[in-house]
């Protein structure tokens, strides 16, 4: 059996904390706008830690396009609160330190396999050239990624869920997104 969404399923609602806030609702969110729903390990992983930096960075063209970024953690509101201020995190980050919103979304644990694999080990090389250093570890180690756009009416447009711990789509692909009627 397969648990894992497709597009046009109904994305399920989910209550949730923010390092800042308690009590907010997935779906409170979607009915503002398209969310762009981003599931990630955690804050102290450099592979994490690029994709939030590039999301920032474009942010602004997100927003031009209707969309607004989320990502979901397993990390802790103190951790979270610990690295960062939330005037300096623009994004609305998900704190699911039990995975439970990971396992709703069907979003996986890889084997070793797929935690050292070729182009994981290029991107972790690469984020320590850049400067990016491992925080705490928190969650599940080998957790895969998924990305999933969901629009106001509750549908997955868009559900991609990644093959190992560094597969996600760029944020051009994201961005070049089109919502049709199923």
């Amino acid at each position: 059996m397969n648990d894992q969404f497709l597009i046009g399923d109904t994305a399920p609602d989910f209550s949730f904390e923010t390092p800042w806030n308690k009590n907010n609702s997935f779906y409170n969110m979607v009915e503002r706008g398209k969310v762009i729903l981003i599931f990630l390990r955690y804050i102290g992983c450099p592979l994490c830690q690029i994709k939030i930096d590039e999301l920032i960075r474009d942010l602004d063209q997100f927003e031009t396009k209707g969309m607004k970024p989320m990502v979901v953690l397993q990390s802790t509101p103190e951790v979270i609160r610990g690295q960062t201020e939330q005037k300096e995190m623009p994004l609305t980050i998900v704190c699911d330190s039990e995975a439970e919103i990971f396992e709703q979304y069907g979003v996986k644990v890889g084997s070793i396999f797929r935690y050292f694999t070729p182009s994981v080990i290029r991107k972790g090389l690469a984020s320590k050239k850049l400067g990016y250093k491992h925080g705490k570890y928190e969650g599940r180690e080998k957790q895969l990624p998924a990305v999933f756009l969901v629009d106001t009416a509750r549908i997955i447009r868009y559900a991609y869920y990644g093959k190992n711990v560094g597969d996600l789509p760029a944020n051009s692909i994201l961005l070049s997104l089109k919502l049709t009627k199923l």
